[in-house]
């Protein structure tokens, strides 16, 4: 997988995440290429998946700066994406109808979930909705 990022100074560099060598402990390499930097580092599997989910949690910060205000949606109206409004990350996995209630799957920034039951007409407020 190769990946265009950019240096401080805005000149594009090609970053390549694949498996390592097939020998020795399971490595995962990240590779780094361009005119500016020339660079190779190797992780665990373990380690590549705290990277990816630290990765994923600081896009959604970044995202999350600069949305509009928070809004409030009924508990019957969270969508898969919708982001919690707090002090940590929390993004709707799943909402499931019950009756008078609902039921919510959330996932952290660091990839752990939890379940929560709300009655349908809960005020809940978010940081952003991925749909309108």
């Amino acid at each position: 997988m190769s990946i265009e990022i950019e240096d401080t100074e805005g000149r594009g560099v090609a970053l390549e995440v694949v498996p390592g060598p097939a020998e020795g402990p399971v490595r995962v390499a990240i590779l780094l290429k361009g005119p500016s930097a020339h660079a190779s580092w190797s992780c665990s599997p373990a380690a590549a998946r705290e990277l990816a989910a630290a990765l994923v949690g600081a896009a959604e910060e970044a995202e999350n700066a600069r949305s509009g205000e928070p809004v409030t949606v009924k508990a019957g109206e969270l969508l898969r994406g919708d982001v919690r409004d707090g002090d940590r990350l929390m993004t709707v996995e799943s909402v499931r109808p019950q009756g008078e209630n609902v039921h919510v799957t959330w996932t952290s920034g660091g990839g752990r979930s939890w379940s929560q039951v709300y009655e349908a007409g809960a005020d809940i407020r978010l940081r952003r909705r991925l749909r309108p």
